[in-house]
């Protein structure tokens, strides 16, 4: 199994658009004004905006994982993103920084390395 892709709620797509592609998400499909699609610039995940009247509060937090975090922050801070919280390292060995999208929706960008996989206290394959 592996995970394919995830959907948020906005309400404006060419405005989330513009953010995401900002955060250096790759647009691959556009069917405005109610859906978008792009896939991540490393790997095979794919994201996707769906348009909603109203974007519900979420509790969920998605992750991106970028390999020079300090360097993305700094950059998207300059094109005037603001973030919750600027680069911090974790006592779970992560890097994480904490922003919203335009809708709200929660969005941490981390950098992990092989922590995020293989971290110290990870399970052994026998458990």
């Amino acid at each position: 199994m592996n995970l394919n892709q995830v959907t948020v709620a906005v309400t404006d797509v060419p405005r989330a658009i513009r953010f995401y592609q900002g955060l250096g998400l790759q647009l691959i499909v556009e069917s405005l004004p109610d859906y978008a699609r792009f896939c991540c610039p490393d790997g095979q995940a794919s994201f996707s905006l769906s348009r909603v009247a109203q974007v519900p509060a979420s509790q969920t937090l998605i992750y991106f994982e970028c390999a020079e975090l300090d360097q993305t922050v700094a950059r998207l801070q300059n094109q005037g993103v603001e973030f919750s919280m600027l680069p911090t390292d974790q006592p779970w060995l992560w890097r994480e920084a904490y922003l919203e999208d335009p809708d709200g929706n929660p969005l941490c960008l981390y950098h992990a390395g092989e922590n995020r996989l293989s971290p110290p206290w990870r399970l052994s394959q026998d458990a």
